[in-house]
């Protein structure tokens, strides 16, 4: 499987569990807490879930560094993806969408989204 194959299924695998996570926090977590509270709640979970597939996926398919860097940052860019078509499909402004990353919460999530890129490159890679 190719690097950029790992990162689609990493990406998928991670953002099944943080939609889940996403709407819990939007709908219930962040009016009970504020935004900064909720996000600060959820991306530790979002990172251990990517640490965890991430190592899965390694392990049945190692790669080199470089190719764990393709792997990431295909990941990171089907994220920015999904996430800018959703913001799209709920009715969000284009404008408003990337004003988001300029709040605190929003940048908190958005160091979140990198260091999910960014795990892979961490992971240990199985021996051969």
């Amino acid at each position: 499987m190719t690097a950029l194959a790992l990162g689609l299924r990493y990406f998928a695998g991670v953002f099944a569990i943080a939609f889940a996570l996403g709407t819990i926090r939007t709908l219930w977590l962040a009016p009970a807490v504020g935004a900064m509270a909720a996000v600060a709640m959820e991306v530790p979970i979002i990172l251990a879930v990517s640490w965890w597939w991430g190592r899965r996926l390694l392990a049945r398919q190692p790669l080199g560094l470089a190719e764990r860097v393709v792997m990431g940052g295909s990941a990171f860019v089907w994220l920015m993806l999904a996430e800018f078509g959703l913001a799209m499909a709920f009715g969000r402004a284009p404008g408003a969408y990337l004003a988001s990353f300029f709040t605190a919460d929003g940048l908190l999530g958005l160091a979140g989204q990198l260091a999910f890129a960014a795990l892979p490159l961490f992971i240990k890679p199985a021996r051969r």
